[in-house]
C-alpha cells in the first residue's frame, strides 16, 4: 500500500486539498493508471481501492461533503478460469520439494489452506486425534523480508478443517522426522530456523521444485488451494461447504473463482423436469374400474 501511494498516488494528489479533488480529477487519474503507467487492471483496482478508502475517511470525518470516487469507471479484470493441478502433479511436487515442506504440500492440497496459514500453524493448531486443524493465524512477510504472525485473512478465515487420512499420514511423518518441541512450535520452518520466509521459500525450495515436477512456470502456492477446491467440487459437495472449508467471505466469492469447475448440469435440469411432467401425466391416467 504504501509503494501504491508513493508511486502514483502522491505524485497526482500531493499538492491538492482533498475538497478540491473532482470526480472528473479522479476517472482521470484512474484512466492513467493503465495507460499512462501501464498498470495491469487488477492492480489498478487495487491502486484505486486506497484512494478511495481516505475519501471514505474523509466524508466519515467531515472533512468533504462527497466522495469523489463513488461513480469513478474502473477497468473490468477478464476472469482466468483456474486449471487446478491434477493428484499426480501434486505427489510429483511433494517429492521434489525438500524434505521439511513435502507435509506442507500435502497439507495445502488437503485442506485448502492459504500459504500464511500453512506458515503460521503451530503445534497447538493440529489435533491428529480427531484429525482437524485450526486455522488462527498467519504469516505475513515484512518490506525488510522478515515476518510477522497476524490474524487471518477475515473473520470467516478462522475455521476449523478436517485432516483426510493422507494428510494425518503425512503430519505423523513430518513430526517423526521434524520433531516440534512444544504446543508453541512451528509446524514448518525455515532450513536455518524459525518460521518460514515466503520469499526465501519460492526461491528456494518451490519454484526449482515446480520445475523438476514439469508444472507450469508461475504457479505459485495458491495452486494447492485451488486443487483442494477442485476437489470438493468433483465429489459433489456445496457451495456453501466449499466457501466454509476455505474460509471465504461469503459463497458467491467460491462461486466467482469456481464455477466452471461444477459439473455442467444440463442433463440433470432436463431430466428433472422431464420427470416432474412424466409424474404429473401418470395421475393424469383415467383410473379403470376393477368391478368392470
Amino acid at each position: 500500500m504504501a509503494q501504491h501511494l508513493r508511486c502514483y498516488v502522491y505524485p497526482a494528489w500531493e499538492k491538492r486539498a482533498l475538497g478540491a479533488i473532482k470526480p472528473g480529477d479522479v476517472q482521470s487519474w484512474v484512466t492513467s493508471l493503465t495507460t499512462t503507467h501501464g498498470l495491469a487492471a487488477s492492480t489498478s483496482r487495487t491502486v484505486f481501492n486506497t484512494v478511495n478508502a481516505v475519501f471514505r475517511a474523509a466524508v466519515r470525518d467531515r472533512m468533504i461533503p462527497h466522495n469523489p470516487c463513488a461513480e469513478a469507471k474502473l477497468p473490468s479484470v477478464p476472469r482466468k478460469k483456474i486449471v487446478p493441478l491434477a493428484v499426480e502433479q501434486i505427489r510429483m511436487l511433494s517429492e521434489e520439494i525438500p524434505a521439511r515442506y513435502k507435509c506442507l504440500v500435502l497439507l495445502g492440497a488437503a485442506t485448502g489452506l492459504r500459504p500464511g496459514e500453512l506458515f503460521g500453524l503451530q503445534l497447538r493448531h493440529v489435533d491428529l486425534l480427531h484429525a482437524t486443524v485450526s486455522v488462527e493465524q498467519q504469516i505475513q512477510q515484512t518490506a525488510k523480508h522478515g515476518v510477522y504472525v497476524c490474524p487471518p485473512k477475515t473473520a470467516r478465515s478462522h475455521r476449523m478443517v478436517p485432516l483426510p487420512r493422507m494428510a494425518v499420514d503425512a503430519m505423523k511423518a513430518h513430526l517423526r522426522d521434524f520433531p516440534a518441541d512444544g504446543p508453541e512450535s512451528w509446524i514448518f520452518t525455515a532450513p536455518q530456523g524459525g518460521p518460514v520466509v515466503y520469499t526465501h521459500f519460492m526461491d528456494g525450495s518451490w519454484r526449482p521444485a515446480c520445475a523438476k515436477a514439469g508444472i507450469p512456470k508461475g504457479t505459485g502456492p495458491h495452486a494447492l488451494r485451488h486443487h483442494y477446491a477442485s476437489l470438493l467440487i468433483k465429489h459433489g459437495e456445496s457451495v456453501k461447504t466449499v466457501s466454509e472449508r476455505l474460509g471465504h467471505t461469503n459463497a458467491a466469492m467460491t462461486l466467482n473463482i469456481y464455477t466452471h469447475l461444477w459439473p455442467d448440469s444440463e442433463e440433470r435440469t432436463r431430466a428433472a423436469v422431464d420427470k416432474a411432467y412424466a409424474d404429473q401425466s401418470a395421475d393424469a391416467q383415467p383410473q379403470v374400474d376393477e368391478a368392470a
